[in-house]
C-alpha cells in the first residue's frame, strides 16, 4: 500500500522530538518534506527529507497528502485552514485553534472538502495515563469518587527568546500542558457541566499564565467524581502525576512518561522496551480484590506515542475511525475558554 507522504510544518522542539521520529519509524509514512526557513537541521537524522523554506512552498506539493501544523500556538487557525484549502489532511499540534469559533470553521472547512482533520493529543499515550485508563475501566478502586491530575514544573525564571513565555504568539500553561489534561478528563469522564478554575502567573516578571486549577463539576460520564487537574512551573518538589480514590482504594503515581525525556536526548522510539516503566516509576495501588487487601505497585502500560500515527494510518488507509478528530477534541478549547472566564468573573461557568 502506498505511503503517506507527509510535510511538517517546522522542525523546533515539536518537530525534532515529538514527530519527526515517529513519522520516521512508521513503513506507513513517508518524511518527504520539512519546512526550515534558514537552518538545516533536519539534513543529518532525515537526509531523504526535502528542506523547503516557505509553508507555501510545502502546501503546493502535490505529492504531499498529510501536513504537520506544528507551528506556533497563534498560527495553528491560519496555517491548517491553508493546507485545507490545499487539499491536504492535517494534523494540528495541541491547543488546536485559540478558540471554538475558529475550530468550528476548520472542523466545517475538512468536512466539506472531505478531508481528515486531527489534533495531536499524543499524551493519550502516555504510560501513566494508560494506566491509569486500565485501573478506572476495571473498577480496580470500586466506585471512583476523585481524580486528581497534576503536571509539575520547575522553572523560577522566563525563559528568555521564546513565544512560549512572552505570549506574542499564543503561549501560557493553560493552552499548552492543560490541552493534555483537559483532552485526558473529557476522555475519562466526559464533558463537564460547568467549570471553576484559578489561572495565575506565579513567577517574578512571567507575561502568560503559568499556574492553572481547574475543577469539572458533574462530568456527563461520571456526575459524581471530583476531577481537578492543576499545573505549575513553581513545583520543585513535584506533587504526584495522579491521585485516584474510590470506595474501595487508592492509586498514586509519581513521575512522568518517560518518551519525552527519551526523545530529548534523542532516542528513537523503535529501541527495545520503548516507555516502559522500571519497577520504581510505577504507580502504588492500595485497594480490595476479592476482599483481599492489596497495597503494591500496579504494572504499567508501556507508552507510546507511535499509536497516534498508527491510527492515522488506519484511518487514512483502512477507513478505521479516527481517534484523535478534531470535532471532539474541540471541546478542550471550550473548556480553556470557559476557564479563563471563570477566572475573570470569579464564579462558575455552565457549560451546558
Amino acid at each position: 500500500m502506498e505511503r503517506i507522504k507527509v510535510g511538517l510544518a517546522a522542525y523546533g522542539m515539536s518537530g525534532q522530538v515529538f514527530h519527526a521520529p515517529f513519522i520516521h519509524i512508521d513503513p506507513h509514512f513517508e518524511l518527504y518534506k520539512i519546512v526550515e526557513r534558514s537552518k538545516e537541521l533536519s539534513r543529518e537524522r532525515y537526509p531523504d527529507a526535502t528542506i523547503v523554506r516557505s509553508f507555501e512552498e510545502l502546501i503546493k506539493d502535490p505529492e504531499v497528502e498529510l501536513v504537520v501544523v506544528n507551528t506556533p500556538d497563534n498560527t495553528h487557525y491560519e496555517y491548517a485552514r491553508m493546507a485545507l484549502e490545499a487539499g491536504k489532511h492535517v494534523i494540528v499540534e495541541k491547543p488546536f485553534t485559540s478558540t471554538t469559533e475558529e475550530g468550528e470553521e476548520l472542523i466545517a472547512l475538512a468536512a466539506s472538502k472531505g478531508l481528515m482533520l486531527s489534533v495531536y493529543q499524543n499524551r493519550r499515550w502516555d504510560a501513566d495515563f494508560q494506566t491509569v485508563q486500565e485501573i478506572i475501566s476495571n473498577g480496580l478502586l470500586g466506585r471512583l469518587v476523585e481524580y486528581e491530575s497534576t503536571f509539575a514544573r520547575y522553572r523560577n525564571f522566563i525563559k528568555p527568546n521564546t513565544w512560549k513565555e512572552t505570549g506574542q504568539s499564543g503561549g501560557g500553561l493553560t493552552y499548552n500542558l492543560g490541552s493534555h489534561l483537559i483532552d485526558q478528563a473529557i476522555l475519562l469522564f466526559g464533558m463537564p457541566e460547568a467549570v471553576f478554575a484559578d489561572i495565575d502567573i506565579v513567577r517574578t516578571d512571567g507575561k502568560v499564565d503559568d499556574y492553572f486549577m481547574i475543577h469539572f463539576l458533574r462530568p456527563t460520564l461520571a456526575p459524581n467524581v471530583k476531577v481537578t487537574l492543576k499545573a505549575s512551573y513553581l513545583m520543585r518538589e513535584a506533587e504526584p502525576r495522579f491521585v485516584l480514590h474510590g470506595t474501595l482504594g487508592s492509586f498514586v503515581k509519581h513521575g512522568v512518561d518517560k518518551q519525552e525525556a527519551a526523545l530529548l536526548r534523542g532516542e528513537m522510539p523503535d529501541q527495545p522496551h520503548w516507555g516502559e516503566e522500571t519497577d520504581e516509576e510505577l504507580g502504588l495501588i492500595h485497594t480490595e480484590i476479592d476482599r483481599q487487601k492489596i497495597c503494591r505497585k500496579y504494572p504499567g502500560i508501556p507508552g507510546n506515542y507511535g499509536g497516534f500515527y498508527q491510527n492515522i494510518y488506519e484511518h487514512l488507509r483502512l477507513g478505521k475511525p479516527l481517534l484523535t478528530g478534531a470535532r471532539g477534541i474541540l471541546n478542550v478549547i471550550r473548556v480553556i475558554e470557559a476557564a479563563y472566564q471563570s477566572q475573570r468573573e470569579r464564579k462558575v461557568i455552565d457549560l451546558k
